[in-house]
């Protein structure tokens, strides 16, 4: 479990992420990390749920097509 501090960013309130957090999240600085509500509170996450939406509808339509897809690729 990490503890993360919060800071006066300018006018705005900042946190601070401990590195081993970023490593084991992937993210450097100037990356994007989305905080999403559940019903268990917040979750932090380096990806994007829209676009993991995104992905999974495109797995399903390539699913449901994989005969004219493989097809085309002949």
């Amino acid at each position: 479990m990490y503890t993360l501090k919060l800071t006066t960013v300018g006018s705005s309130t900042g946190v601070v992420i401990p590195k081993e957090m970023l490593k084991d999240l992937k993210l450097n600085k100037g990356d994007s990390l989305y905080a999403v509500e559940t019903p268990d509170g917040y979750v932090l996450t380096p990806y994007n749920p829209e676009v993991e939406a995104q992905i999974e509808k495109g797995r399903q339509f390539m699913k449901q097509y994989r005969e004219t897809f493989k097809a085309l690729a002949e």
